[in-house]
């Protein structure tokens, strides 16, 4: 080994750390610039919403997403127009909604259209059924604030400039007291410590009673759909016998009961007319005719 050969080669390694360790110091910056102007635009955003308050509309600000509790909505809008969800992007670069398509600088954002979908089906989940089809999924664009229409997939892109007014433009499908209702049923659920569980078919995966029967049907019907012809799980087969056992004694039972109270009442009822038809007075017989035969002398 020639002098100096062993210091190059550690110092080379060193070089070799440094450039990676430059490579993460600067993602980690362009994380926190990303999260700062996130935090900026849902600033700006809710500033503007609040213009709403005097129109009728009540707020929710960065709650849970129900269903993902390491994920949060950025704004729900209660009011006269309905239930929005708002996605606020604070994006830089070439924005355009064009033909149905929402792009950043060429490339399509399918993946923020869809999550601004999957927010608001999340959120229509915990609603009454009657009020699902008037929640609505936004997306605000904060630095492009003339951009609006109707992304294809029926997501709602507006400017931060043009939010207020296309809100207010919206027609009335709330009343006041459903407002009052669901946005104090929404703050119950999504401003909490936790994030609110959401049904869905995956729940028949876990073992519990009720999920294993339901698991079971599905797996039998599956293999009815494969076959062609249905099948009888043995497990839900073998409860039905059982439950005819059961259900057969309180029948017997309730039928032994019917024919005794019969029979005490008609044993009662007898008595009650023995009593009743001896209570009344005996009527007098009139006395017969004395015939009287004439004396005829002789």
């Amino acid at each position: 080994m020639e002098a100096g050969q062993g210091a190059a080669e550690q110092a080379q390694r060193i070089g070799v750390r440094i450039a990676r360790l430059e490579a993460e110091l600067e993602q980690a910056r362009k994380a926190q610039q990303a999260w700062l102007a996130g935090a900026d635009g849902e600033a700006r955003v809710g500033e503007q919403l609040r213009q709403l308050e005097v129109h009728g509309w009540k707020m929710l600000h960065d709650v849970h997403w129900p269903g993902r509790p390491k994920a949060n909505i950025d704004h729900i809008a209660i009011g006269p127009g309905g239930v929005l969800v708002i996605d606020d992007k604070n994006w830089s670069g070439d924005v355009q909604l064009r033909d149905g398509e929402l792009t950043r600088n060429g490339y399509a954002r399918n993946r923020e259209t869809s999550s601004a979908l999957d927010q608001c089906a999340a959120v229509a989940a915990l609603l009454e059924p009657q009020h699902r089809s008037m929640t609505q999924a936004w997306i605000c664009l904060v630095g492009q604030p003339d951009v609006a229409g109707l992304a294809g997939s029926g997501v709602a892109v507006v400017g931060i400039d043009t939010l207020v007014e296309r809100v207010v433009a919206l027609p009335p499908v709330l009343e006041n007291p459903f407002v009052e209702a669901i946005h104090g049923y929404l703050v119950g659920l999504l401003a909490g410590a936790t994030s609110p569980v959401v049904a869905t078919t995956a729940l028949l995966d876990r073992a519990d009673a009720a999920s294993s029967v339901l698991a079971a049907r599905r797996a039998s019907a599956s293999r009815a759909a494969s076959t062609g012809r249905p099948r009888v799980d043995r497990a839900v087969r073998s409860e039905r016998p059982a439950q005819r056992r059961r259900n057969s004694q309180p029948s017997c039972l309730g039928a032994v009961w019917r024919l005794v109270v019969i029979a005490l009442v008609l044993w009662f009822g007898a008595g009650a007319l023995q009593y009743v038809v001896g209570s009344f007075p005996t009527p007098p017989v009139p006395p017969s005719p004395e015939i009287v035969q004439p004396d005829t002398g002789g």
